[in-house]
C-alpha cells in the first residue's frame, strides 16, 4: 500500500467534483508539480474535462494570497515518484522538493525534483490515475 499525506479531505473532493462534472473522480497523489514546494492533492477522471481537456486536476492554497486554488495536472504522467517501504511493507513517498522522509531506517527526499534515498527504493510512476511500480533503484 501507499501512504499519503494529502492537504485537504479527498474523500469530500472526490465525491464533490465527481457530482460537480458528473464524472467518477479519484485521489491520486499528493505531489508539488512545476513549482518548488507548493505541494498539491492531485485527482484523475478518466473522461478529459469537457472545456479545459486535462485528465489529471491539483488542488492547492496559494501561499500568498491565501485561497483555494486549482490546475491542469496531466504532467505528473510525466513525473517519478522514488518510494521507500516502512517495516510493514508501506510505501512512502516525498511530496515536494524539500519534504525529507524517514521512516524505519530508511529515506527518502526530493519529490519531483530528484530522488535521493537510503534503503532500497522503487520508481513509480502515475499512469491512467494509478500509481504504478516501474523500476527497482539499489
Amino acid at each position: 500500500m501507499i501512504k499519503h499525506a494529502p492537504l485537504f479531505d479527498t474523500d469530500k473532493v472526490a465525491k464533490y467534483y465527481s457530482e460537480k462534472d458528473g464524472v467518477p473522480i479519484q485521489y491520486v497523489c499528493t505531489s508539488d508539480l512545476t513549482v518548488s514546494d507548493l505541494p498539491m492533492d492531485i485527482f484523475y477522471s478518466e473522461s478529459p474535462h469537457p472545456q479545459f481537456g486535462n485528465r489529471y486536476f491539483g488542488l492547492y492554497m496559494d501561499p500568498l494570497q491565501n485561497h483555494l486554488m486549482i490546475t491542469n495536472a496531466d504532467k505528473i504522467e510525466e513525473m517519478e515518484f522514488g518510494m521507500v517501504k516502512d517495516k510493514d511493507g508501506d510505501y512512502w513517498y516525498s511530496q515536494s522538493h524539500h519534504d525529507c522522509i524517514f521512516i524505519d531506517g530508511n529515506m527518502i527526499d526530493g519529490g519531483r525534483a530528484y530522488i535521493r534515498h537510503s534503503g532500497e527504493c522503487d520508481i513509480f510512476k502515475v499512469i491512467d490515475g494509478e500509481m504504478i511500480r516501474s523500476i527497482f533503484v539499489d
